[in-house]
């Protein structure tokens, strides 16, 4: 499935840092990586971006991985 993310949409990618790119603070969309079942080859990668969602909808190709920092 596509991956939430905790990025906040920003439509100017190129300008963010390559390494760890967050972007803005605030903003009504949320970046969602990694492609899903129903979608082609050059989507099924974690490099792969895709804008448009915000948060309160649901999908049957959304999910979210739970990862926790190293101490």
């Amino acid at each position: 499935v596509w991956e939430w993310v905790w990025d906040i949409y920003q439509a100017d990618y190129q300008s963010l840092p390559a390494s760890d790119p967050i972007g803005p603070s605030t903003g009504p969309y949320r970046v969602v990586r990694g492609g899903s079942w129903g979608y082609g080859a050059m989507d099924q990668r974690i490099a792969r971006r895709y804008n448009g969602f915000t948060p309160d909808l649901r999908y049957d190709y959304l999910g979210f991985r739970v990862v926790r920092s190293s101490p």
